[in-house]
């Protein structure tokens, strides 16, 4: 018979600081210190991976916190060996928390001989024994419908909005919310209604992957503060090219609210030298110590969401309230100042 007396937190090495502050809020939480699992990860020579859990894990309701960001590849085994590794211990339900879940970009086949590669993670993931995922911000909503267990689907755009109304206060009229293209419009209007702001789009069109040969902006930004919003930053081109176009279409200035913050190659020197005011990212991915060093990029904490949204998984209550900005901001703690 399960006891679940506890949940329990175990953790993989692609977002270390993330998985001990969800456990040092957790532990506020709860009345009572509940930190990681003791267990080792590490790698043959060969860059093989094991993993060992130190601790009885046989009736319990696990926790994997594991974003599969860069490496990927390695981030992603991490995960799926962890959840083995309990399996095979005899753990009562595991559950996947996955700030970022990665190769979500491949949701769908754009031209012939592709592959769906979000469908196999998926598949991967239920067949390791993972019988529900937790994770923020998916790239298309529509990977939920690819795994046969529940997935919860956490948003940002409740953190964005406390962020934005303590950053802009007294000056709310004169914000924008931008959609960096049409397929983003729906996080865009979500985030806009929150903050009751208007809504603007910068239509791109691309010759070919990663290069946009031209930007046309639908709306009038001009004289508006304007905040793009996206779900994840990877080199950054597109995005400091679309800030560009905003101020040259006489926006007064440009900020972005983005839930993942990938940031590879020259992304952070092109953010450094660009238009924005402002980049704000969460730490669903552990930021570099070059992101940390760079003056215009702020990183929001999703520690407080994730450590409820676990505890409401454990106590069978509700997740989708953490949607709502009234059951939000109390968790926050008075970190934004309304």
């Amino acid at each position: 018979m399960s006891t679940l007396n506890e949940p329990k937190l175990i953790s993989g090495n692609a977002n270390l600081p993330l998985a001990q502050s969800i456990a040092r809020r957790m532990s506020i939480h709860r009345g009572r210190q509940i930190s990681l699992c003791d267990a080792r990860i590490e790698r043959f020579n060969d860059q093989e991976i094991f993993v060992e859990v130190y601790e009885n894990v046989r009736n319990e309701d696990m926790f994997i916190i594991q974003p599969t960001s860069c490496p990927a590849n390695d981030n992603l085994m991490e995960l799926l060996i962890m959840a083995d590794a309990l399996r095979r211990s005899s753990a009562a339900r595991i559950t996947a928390v996955i700030p970022y879940f990665g190769y979500a970009r491949q949701d769908r086949r754009t031209k012939a001989r592709t592959p769906i590669t979000a469908k196999l993670v998926a598949n991967m993931l239920v067949e390791a024994g993972i019988e529900r995922v937790l994770t923020l911000d998916l790239h298309a909503t529509q990977i939920q419908g690819f795994f046969d267990i529940p997935v919860d689907n956490l948003y940002a755009s409740p953190i964005f909005a406390l962020d934005v109304q303590t950053q802009f206060a007294g000056s709310l009229d004169d914000v924008m919310v931008v959609s960096p293209d049409v397929g983003g419009v729906a996080r865009a209007r979500e985030l806009a209604k929150r903050i009751n702001a208007p809504l603007s789009i910068v239509d791109k069109r691309r010759e070919k992957p990663g290069e946009v040969a031209e930007m046309t902006v639908i709306g009038n930004v001009e004289g508006k503060k304007c905040i793009i919003v996206d779900d994840m930053c990877d080199t950054a081109g597109t995005l400091c090219k679309g800030a560009e176009i905003l101020m040259e279409h006489g926006a007064s200035e440009v900020h972005a609210y983005i839930s993942h913050g990938v940031l590879s190659g020259p992304a952070v020197e092109r953010i450094t030298n660009s238009v924005m005011k402002s980049l704000v990212i969460t730490d669903s991915i552990q930021p570099t110590p070059e992101v940390l060093a760079t003056p215009n990029i702020r990183i929001l904490p999703t520690a407080p969401m994730f450590a409820q949204a676990i505890l409401n998984t454990w106590n069978g209550t509700s997740v989708s309230s953490l949607f709502e900005t009234n059951t939000l901001e109390p968790i926050y703690e008075g970190q934004f100042k309304l």
